[in-house]
């Protein structure tokens, strides 16, 4: 009887310790977002983590409205999070991480930055793009702006 219930309670660890390794360890997938970065943070009441958001470009419809289309995710690398919160506004290509459950030292996220692909500035002024695409189709144009062309 005794090793009938030690053989129970061995299967139950080793069962738990396989749930808990795919829950919060195995990487369910991996890949990279582009966008805007619009903040990182570094918050929590017991764990501090830093956490940050990137607005894709794109609008994502809901059944309930519009909305623009957001990544949150959590940064588990000090350095990195330290340089993304001096780049912020720029438009970044950033590599993540997800697991199937987040762990709160880990961060408030499934999503975990763990590289940056690449930095660039954002091109804010609509008037360069229009005399871009002006420049390329009438040579001498730039600065006339057709109506309705955006």
């Amino acid at each position: 009887m005794k090793k009938l219930i030690w053989s129970l309670v061995a299967v139950l660890i080793v069962g738990l310790a396989i749930f808990c390794y795919f829950r919060f360890y195995f990487v369910f997938g991996e890949g990279v977002r582009s966008g805007e970065l619009n903040y990182v943070v570094h918050k929590g009441v017991i764990w501090k983590t830093y956490e940050g958001k990137l607005i894709q470009t794109g609008i994502r419809t809901q059944t309930t409205g519009v909305q623009s289309n957001t990544f949150e995710f959590s940064i588990a690398d000090k350095e990195i999070a330290e340089h993304l919160m001096t780049e912020s506004g720029k438009v970044m290509d950033l590599h993540y991480k997800e697991y199937f459950g987040r762990l709160p030292w880990r961060g408030h996220t499934r999503y975990i930055v763990d590289d940056i692909v690449s930095i660039r500035e954002k091109n804010t002024s609509i008037d360069d793009q229009n005399t871009e695409v002006l420049s390329t189709i009438a040579p001498g144009t730039e600065g006339n702006v057709i109506p309705g062309m955006y």
